[in-house]
């Protein structure tokens, strides 16, 4: 048996329906859109949530909760495994601008975190804002060294600078 071979079960099938093509199609005049009103007119959809011009229940509901404005917001972070270092260079300083360069990373002017993902067998040098502990136990048992930056010399809001 072959997919080719399936045949098409009776009324799984259905044409296209063709309106506004004459009072004898049957789907002729009106278009199968009814007499006037909203729904007859083009372009008549509504967004979700819209509920005719009443006060909508998005809007009726108390709002609960903390929010944090945009300034209170901790800047975002470029994340970096142990495994993703293994295309260095022995002896490398691994920054993160070489991060950003090396497409590991969006942007050097954010805050980098080396999370422990993977093993490293080369002696490098690197240079991030924080690191995780399981990070932290492979760098220095691969015989690599660990410099963190100062907080104050990057981004620490969205787009704002320190």
């Amino acid at each position: 048996m072959d997919v080719s071979t399936i045949p098409a079960v009776p009324g799984a099938r259905h044409r296209r329906k063709r309106v506004g093509r004459g009072v004898g199609s049957g789907h002729g005049k009106t278009s199968t859109r009814g007499q006037k009103g909203q729904r007859a007119r083009t372009g008549s959809g509504k967004r979700p949530g819209f509920e005719g011009g009443r006060n909508p229940l998005i809007r009726r509901l108390p709002k609960r909760g903390f929010r944090q404005k945009a300034t209170g917001r901790p800047a975002p972070m470029q994340i970096v495994n142990v495994r993703q270092l293994a295309g260095f260079n022995e002896g490398e300083r691994i920054t993160p601008e070489r991060l950003q360069a090396a497409g590991l990373i969006d942007d050097a002017a954010q805050r980098v975190k080396l999370l422990g993902d993977g093993d490293l067998k080369k002696h490098v040098t690197i240079v991030v804002h924080e690191v995780s502990a399981s990070a932290k136990a492979k760098v220095h048992g691969a015989g690599s060294t660990l410099e963190l930056i100062d907080k104050a010399t990057t981004k620490t809001g969205r787009g704002a600078k320190a």
